[in-house]
């Protein structure tokens, strides 16, 4: 479901007019910055929580293959099955073989990023297995036969109206003349429609937040209660993760999720958290019969021990995309990728080449916002830079940006030079100006100055003054 990566400049172009789109992500400041702020403001030491997540996500990485073969000894031991898929293709073929042989034709699906990293649903419908998103988001987009925009609100680039609109193209068999104003009445419409899928569905697959290795243990946050639902009124429940959500316990668990929740949404914690470990057992009233976990590689190992492997620390918060000036001006779409934003532009690269991806680490500003808000420190500027890196030594950076850091890199190496240039760009900016605090447009930048300006710069210079003051 995702866009042509080459297209990038094209759609972002597009979404730069998109003025409902535009809207939409103006929201972004009023919504999740603003809440993530208050949340972590509530903490004593909130840097110090961040600390303590970076260092839990950097030894579970080092103990990686042993915290994964315990997390399978435990999870089999509790009666469930453990599946591991090298690549997306042998994780859809391990779904769909489980499903089968349950006889499944029918599944409803809690939010999963892996399952939109593996394109299951595309594959699961050729099938002949009809998959149903259940998280209200998730379920919009699959109505309009979209790709999420947002790792946490999939939605987020819709409005009111295109909700009405596609449910009323949907759900033909309701009361035309039904009134779909209120959001109240979308979600409503939304839940009767589920439950009753909830209620027949054959199979259910979630994705998961994080693994406890030490119980064999599969976390899950959610705050319509889709994940209980999916897992416990199906025979059959298939968790569908990556192996990097593994840590050592629950105590680590519990660390992170309060740095996960006040990061996405700005929650202490979400309004629901549920574990799961194993099939029902025979005093249970409720649960599967059946309980199967695909660990997905897909690239994952050979990050491990180069210089992205910093990236697998992520936990999904999305806090990196609510404040990227980039994701904030062209919104997910635009990237054409499953992982939009700084995440993507750290990510992608690692698991899907440079070659196809090398537009994401160049959507940046590299202001380090990304780094700022991180609730473990993914230090995702210096990821960015190493694929830029790499990019321009294969080749990949545009001819005009490739030629112009090549000219950079001769006059920095001059200083003589590179004073002289710095002088001539001072008195150019201060002419195009016109007297202006902020300079807004200069010839032949026409494309870079479309969606951001830069402060005049002051009449002395820096060095000016510094050698002023020696003096």
């Amino acid at each position: 479901m995702t866009a042509p990566v080459g297209d990038f400049p094209e759609r972002s172009r597009a979404a730069l007019a998109d003025a409902n789109l535009q809207t939409a992500l103006g929201n972004l400041k009023r919504g999740f910055q603003v809440k993530r702020a208050h949340a972590l403001e509530a903490l004593t030491d909130p840097d110090r929580l961040r600390e303590i997540g970076h260092a839990i996500r950097a030894n579970a990485l080092a103990a990686l293959p042993e915290l994964l073969e315990q997390f399978e000894k435990n999870v089999t031991a509790s009666g469930g099955h453990v599946h591991w898929a090298r690549d997306a293709a042998e994780a859809r073929e391990i779904v769909t073989s489980i499903l089968k042989a349950h006889g499944a034709k029918t599944v409803t699906k809690g939010k999963s990023m892996v399952a939109e990293e593996t394109e299951l649903n595309a594959h699961l419908e050729t099938q002949g297995i009809t998959p149903i998103e259940t998280d209200l988001g998730e379920y919009i987009i699959q109505l309009r036969k979209e790709p999420p925009s947002h790792i946490v609100a999939p939605a987020f680039h819709l409005r009111k109206q295109d909700v009405e609109e596609s449910f009323r193209a949907a759900h033909t068999h309701l009361d035309p003349k039904r009134s779909l104003v209120e959001r109240s009445s979308l979600v409503a419409e939304a839940r009767t429609i589920l439950r009753r899928k909830f209620e027949t569905a054959d199979a259910g697959i979630t994705g998961a937040n994080f693994l406890s290795a030490d119980s064999g243990t599969v976390v899950v946050v959610t705050n319509e209660g889709n994940g209980d639902l999916t897992r416990l009124l199906s025979p059959v429940h298939i968790v569908v993760t990556s192996i990097e959500k593994v840590v050592p316990s629950l105590k680590e668990v519990s660390l992170l999720l309060r740095l996960l929740t006040r990061s996405a949404t700005g929650q202490e914690i979400t309004s629901y958290v549920t574990f799961a470990s194993a099939p029902r057992r025979t005093a249970d009233a409720d649960g599967p019969k059946a309980f199967h976990v695909v660990l997905l590689d897909n690239g994952r190992s050979d990050i491990l021990g180069g210089p992205a492997q910093d990236v697998l620390k992520c936990i999904r918060c999305g806090a990196c995309l609510n404040h990227c000036p980039v994701y904030g001006a062209v919104g997910g779409h635009a990237y054409g990728t499953v992982y939009p934003g700084p995440i993507g532009a750290a990510l992608d690269p690692a698991l899907k080449g440079v070659a196809k991806t090398h537009h994401q680490p160049s959507a940046t500003s590299v202001c380090g916002r990304c780094d700022e808000v991180c609730p473990v420190k993914v230090p995702l500027t210096r990821i960015m830079r190493h694929w830029r890196n790499e990019a321009f030594e294969k080749g990949l950076t545009p001819p005009g940006l490739s030629r112009g850091l090549k000219l950079w890199a001769r006059v920095a190496r001059r200083p003589g030079l590179y004073k002289f240039s710095g002088g001539l760009l001072f008195l150019g900016a201060r002419l195009f100006s016109g007297g202006r605090a902020r300079l807004t447009r200069v010839p032949f930048l026409d494309g870079w100055f479309s969606q951001r300006d830069l402060a005049t710069p002051a009449r002395k210079s820096f060095q000016s003054q510094w050698r002023a003051r020696k003096s």
